[in-house]
């Protein structure tokens, strides 16, 4: 019997998919090392790519007690403005004067800026958990809630009206044909909305915290540790990642009727 080691063509497909990006910031990184070498640029002003990777090795457990305490503001902020989205989005759907009043207020939030909303909180509920929260949960609801409340509205609407046809009640329309039909620009709304939850929360502790990457950031640019800076922004970009492609498993556990459409496609 031969046993095959050949890369399966979903694998394959994926590789494809990522070497551009993975090869793109090879060339970067290469590029920004033999600048700084043949530059003689300080380290203060722009540390080579190795010291980065250095200087945060040595002071990993800093970096990672602080990437800890921004990962918990993340996933609680991230958590209450997609239970909060999932329940606004499903009221509007079934009341059209809801879907008048409260959508053009949703409009109209992402017009005020977080940049002086955060210190207000900050000068509000002090240092602790609930002002980042909040900052998180002001930054992703808009896009969940929004890509819930025009999924639902896209719903095939012959389907909907086969049920209501066979005595099928609201709700059930719902469950059945609404809801599933939502999924797919759903999780392209959860995608936006995790990578403003990790902006978000790295910036609500930039403008007041005691722990977290964002006041790390801060206290070590005061001190002119660019190396550490980068250090603890390659931190925030591979946690923003991880949550990123952790909503693919999700979906394929949740709705894998998405995957198999799109490899359809």
């Amino acid at each position: 019997m031969t046993i095959s080691t050949a890369p399966d063509a979903p694998t394959r497909s994926r590789l494809a998919t990522i070497a551009p990006a993975l090869i793109c910031a090879a060339v970067i990184v290469m590029a920004w090392q033999v600048y700084v070498m043949v530059s003689g640029v300080s380290p203060r002003v722009l540390p080579a790519p190795s010291r980065v990777i250095e200087q945060g090795w040595a002071h990993r457990e800093a970096i990672a007690t602080n990437a800890t305490a921004t990962l918990w503001v993340t996933v609680v902020g991230f958590a209450i403005s997609l239970v909060l989205s999932f329940a606004v989005a499903i009221a509007i759907d079934f009341s059209g004067l809801l879907r008048r009043a409260l959508v053009p207020m949703f409009v109209v939030s992402q017009t005020l800026p977080i940049i002086a909303i955060a210190p207000l909180l900050i000068i509000w509920f002090g240092f602790g958990l609930l002002p980042k929260v909040i900052v998180v949960v002001l930054s992703t609801f808009f896009p969940m809630a929004i890509g819930l409340i025009e999924g639902f509205a896209a719903t095939d609407r012959d389907a909907g009206a086969l049920l209501r046809s066979m005595g099928a009640s609201r709700w059930s329309e719902f469950r059945y044909v609404r809801l599933p039909s939502a999924m797919p620009r759903f999780f392209t709304a959860l995608r936006i909305g995790i990578t403003y939850a990790v902006v978000a929360a790295v910036f609500a502790e930039y403008a007041g915290a005691s722990e977290g990457l964002g006041i790390y950031m801060a206290q070590q640019k005061n001190t002119f540790r660019t190396d550490l800076v980068l250090a603890a922004v390659v931190v925030t970009a591979a946690v923003t990642i991880v949550l990123f492609a952790s909503t693919y498993a999700v979906e394929r556990i949740v709705a894998p009727w998405i995957e198999q459409e799109r490899r359809s496609q």
